[in-house]
């Protein structure tokens, strides 16, 4: 008996014949059932692969989108906000720039004498021109109030010739007459060629100028003369506590209705909402998003949507983020960013089931990829199988060698790729080629899609990171900003430790990274201490600008040794020479005189300090006000002068003390200032500002600040 390569030959042969027979026969069943099984074990590992690759790009890709949909939509709803915002808070500064003018003329009417006005002439149509209109039945040229605001003429003129945003602006007398700038002159004629008559009196914004006592923006209604959808903001103007006229300006909205409408976009769009919850602009000509005028329009916060209802009311508070709602129906994304001026939003809409598109389309290609590599793997396998039992028939042992060669070929790579696949998270997401899967057949072409497809989605996260790292750069800038504003303002306290006849204390907190408030204080000589606290027109990094530039030009003239009117007026002229931003800043300046503890000031529109003289209480001290800073070149200040007693205490602050705002939009107001400056009367400055500070912070509770908030206080001990 020979032993030949482990096979035995003589002896039994026909036994050992019989045996191999067997064992052959076993062999070719073992492989042919091994085959079957590892054909459809690929087959499942490929359809569960596909499975969770779809899941992976569904749930990948929706969240990408979701992602740079969210920041996009912020971004450009905050950025039309912005635009919207600023062009209200233009005509609202215009509009207080009347009011103060008239204010003074009304205030010394004695000094000037009736100017000269007209009605309207056709010819002047398309030409920018002052005229008047009065009620049916009034004499304008008995009426003194007209003749004394036509000295406005000028003004308003030129108010409206160098302002894009005015369609007119006026000013209304309680004696029935209203002198207005505008370029429509024909527009107010009958069809007999007379001057229509207007009843001023009548007229909604002069009724409500009067019940509210302040500036404020109508709704959107249409223009009695033109049609033209618009709205009006409007202030009154008192002499002695009695109304003696309304001025505004009419705003026609044109343009944000045509812009709105062209926002309209294979399911993306703008709307615009009021303060009421009414669409006021959008492109939409059916549902709950149509737009209407003012009056006619349904308020969205009672609409039968809860969803709908809840997203309007936090829009009109503040950003909102990205949003899913479904509104008529069909389900969009949203997103709302509020206008501070006129208290209205901005919402981005976008169709929900636009942004699935991608997706979608990914998905419909990666099912045609794996379906053409399953079909064709499939196929091979077929074929592979038939090949093995000729094989196997015709050469027994080459075959099985081969048999179990190709299925160590076939299942090798597949079970290596579903490793890759079920280890891909975290930060290992890439599904990259190897060697293992270049078979070239079947399997190297499905190893090829899954890895394009896995490239796409590194390449999204990639796109997500850089934005993700972009916004954290302008944080950490916003937050060296913000640090060097703080060093630029005095910080160090006590600040004259050497200096026992007063003590000081200031703070200044911004609404947003950088703010526009500042304080000062410094010693002009051994006897004198100016005393500086302002607010700068806006917030954010411009207004901090503005700030430092507004601080180093009066600290540098009141250095000089001039008196508080004189720099008042020497830096409005400075800042006027180059301020084409029109920016402008309410100051208080006092100059302390330490050895006598008189106080000489000036005021350019800013807040009344606050006085308190031992033995008493905290009270407003309503000096008289300037013009603001930088507001119009040549203006004059005035000075007054008060002494503080050894013990008294002088505490300045900003507007965004009375005017801290809580949740239902109540504002903190000069009362509660003044209840928390008579909390504690022998507190020391610092605690002043400490008890003020946490009397606004009970009163705001969670609502955004939303203005700069800046205290100083001053507390005079005399000579020791």
């Amino acid at each position: 008996m020979k032993i030949i390569h482990g096979i035995k030959i003589g002896g039994l042969q026909q036994k050992i014949f019989n045996l191999m027979l067997i064992v052959i026969l076993a062999l070719i069943g073992a492989f042919a059932a091994v085959s079957i099984y590892q054909q459809k074990n690929l087959t499942h590992i490929v359809e569960e692969a596909n499975t969770e690759q779809q899941t992976a790009i569904t749930a990948v890709s929706e969240a990408t989108m979701e992602g740079v949909l969210a920041s996009t939509m912020a971004k450009t709803t905050a950025l039309q906000a912005y635009i919207a915002g600023d062009l209200f808070g233009d005509v609202k500064t215009d509009v207080l720039t009347l009011q103060s003018f008239a204010a003074e003329l009304f205030a010394h009417a004695e000094l000037f004498s009736p100017h000269p006005f007209a009605y309207p002439d056709r010819a002047n149509d398309g030409i920018p021109s002052v005229q008047i209109q009065h009620e049916a039945g009034v004499d304008p040229y008995r009426s003194e109030a007209l003749g004394l605001a036509a000295n406005m003429s000028e003004i308003m003129l030129s108010m409206f010739t160098n302002s894009d945003r005015l369609s007119s602006c006026f000013i209304a007398t309680t004696d029935g007459c209203i002198l207005y700038v505008d370029d429509r002159a024909g527009a107010y004629f009958d069809e007999n060629g007379e001057v229509c008559s207007f009843p001023v009196r009548e007229r909604p914004w002069f009724i409500e100028a009067g019940e509210r006592g302040e500036l404020f923006f109508t709704g959107v209604e249409l223009d009695t003369h033109t049609d033209i959808p618009g709205l009006v903001c409007v202030a009154p103007v008192y002499r002695d506590g009695e109304l003696v006229a309304v001025v505004g300006a009419d705003v026609f909205l044109t343009s944000i209705r045509d812009y709105v409408e062209s926002t309209t976009s294979e399911g993306s769009f703008v709307c615009v909402i009021n303060s009421d919850g009414q669409v006021l602009f959008s492109p939409m000509k059916e549902g709950s998003l149509k737009p209407e005028l003012s009056a006619e329009a349904p308020d969205l916060r009672q609409s039968g949507s809860p969803e709908l209802a809840a997203f309007v009311s936090d829009a009109l508070q503040g950003a909102t983020g990205l949003r899913t709602l479904s509104v008529d129906g069909k389900d969009y994304y949203m997103a709302g960013v509020p206008m501070d001026t006129v208290d209205w939003t901005v919402v981005s809409v976008v169709d929900k089931a636009l942004t699935r598109q991608p997706t979608e389309a990914m998905l419909e290609n990666y099912e045609a990829i794996n379906a053409k590599a399953l079909g064709a793997f499939r196929g091979g396998a077929q074929k592979s199988s038939q090949t093995f039992i000729i094989l196997v028939t015709a050469l027994i042992l080459l075959g099985m060698v081969g048999a179990l060669f190709i299925a160590s070929r076939i299942v090798k790579p597949v079970e290596h790729m579903t490793r890759r696949i079920n280890t891909l998270r975290g930060g290992d997401t890439l599904f990259e080629m190897e060697d293992v899967y270049r078979t070239n057949d079947e399997i190297e072409i499905l190893a090829e899609s899954f890895a394009a497809i896995s490239k796409k989605t590194v390449d999204y996260i990639e796109q997500i990171t850089t934005i993700t790292a972009e916004k954290e750069r302008i944080g950490t800038e916003l937050a060296l900003a913000t640090r060097i504003q703080a060093d630029m303002l005095p910080n160090t306290y006590p600040a004259f430790p050497d200096r026992p006849e007063f003590d000081i204390y200031a703070s200044m907190d911004p609404a947003k990274e950088v703010g526009g408030d500042f304080y000062d204080f410094f010693l002009v000589d051994d006897d004198h201490l100016c005393i500086v606290v302002a607010d700068v027109s806006g917030k954010g990094v411009p207004a901090a600008l503005f700030m430092m530039a507004s601080r180093i030009i009066l600290a540098s003239y009141a250095k000089q040794g001039k008196s508080p009117a004189e720099i008042m007026r020497s830096t409005n002229e400075t800042i006027c020479q180059n301020n084409r931003e029109e920016m402008f800043v309410t100051v208080w300046l006092g100059i302390l005189e330490i050895s006598t503890g008189k106080i000489r000031a000036a005021n350019a529109g800013h807040e009344y300090p606050v006085l308190m003289q031992p033995g008493g209480k905290c009270e407003l001290y309503k000096d008289k006000h300037g013009f603001v800073l930088g507001g119009m070149d040549g203006v004059q200040y005035k000075e007054y002068e008060f002494t503080l007693q050894p013990g008294a205490r002088l505490f300045l602050y900003t507007d965004g003390v009375p005017e801290a705002t809580n949740r239902d939009n109540e504002l903190f107001g000069t009362e509660r200032m003044l209840d928390a400056l008579n909390e504690d009367m022998q507190a020391d400055p610092q605690k002043v500002l400490q008890q003020v500070r946490r009397a606004v912070d009970a009163f705001v509770g969670d609502a955004e600040q939303f203005d700069d908030l800046t205290m100083l206080c001053l507390e005079y001990k005399g000579k020791k």
